[in-house]
């Protein structure tokens, strides 16, 4: 299963009319992290008028919860909730505070408005597709280490280790769905002469060019 999710939360501002709306970005992993972030967020920007926020929180059966704190309703929690669900990431929260300018925006304009201000955090965020799958060692000789090579280059597997010593150890991560087809495929490519032995199931994802490893 391929999930995407805050890898690094940011922040980001606009100004609409002399208001202005900071967006707060947070991976969170329950509804009481959530609750206790926004409770920091509230008093680091303790003389604001709204702080409006919407989460996003599970894998599979994904719990929701939005609040407008205060301003017309539809027109904050919703609008960041669609946020989250049209980027489609999972244990999420949002935080947009605003400071009143002084000039009243309307109801389709705090849509708009709140709706940027979240989409702009995502934007400044890291976001990743985190991949349940396996960290699997392939274990060759040298006769054979270029198919392999040239075999995982054009599947997209990024090598994560190497060892060489009397055999070659080329280490990497794989989905689930993907593992079976791996397998045959280098089989064939070394005509049976390929140890792959699956050393952990593991989460794993590409950030910035560098795969990493979650705690399940």
């Amino acid at each position: 299963m391929n999930i995407k999710i805050v890898y690094q939360g940011n922040s980001a501002e606009i100004v609409e009319k002399k208001s202005r709306f900071i967006a707060d970005i947070f991976s969170v992993s329950s509804e009481e992290e959530a609750l206790q972030i926004l409770e920091k967020v509230k008093k680091k920007y303790w003389d604001a008028r709204h702080h409006c926020w919407a989460y996003a929180i599970g894998d599979e059966q994904v719990q929701e919860r939005c609040s407008d704190d205060g301003e017309p309703s539809g027109t904050a929690g919703k609008p960041i909730l669609e946020v989250i669900r049209g980027n489609e990431i999972h244990n999420v929260l949002i935080v947009v505070t605003r400071y009143f300018g002084g000039t009243l925006l309307g109801t389709g304009g705090l849509v708009r408005a709140y709706t940027q201000a979240a989409q702009e955090g995502i934007a400044a965020s890291t976001i990743v597709t985190k991949t349940q799958g396996y960290k699997v060692k392939i274990q060759t000789d040298y006769t054979t280490l270029g198919k392999i090579q040239y075999l995982l280059g054009q599947k997209g597997v990024q090598i994560i280790d190497s060892v060489y010593q009397d055999n070659v150890e080329i280490f990497v991560y794989i989905s689930k769905e993907e593992e079976t087809v791996l397998q045959r495929d280098i089989t064939e490519v070394t005509n049976g002469q390929t140890v792959v032995e699956r050393i952990e199931e593991c989460s794993f994802a590409n950030v910035e060019g560098q795969m990493i490893q979650f705690d399940n």
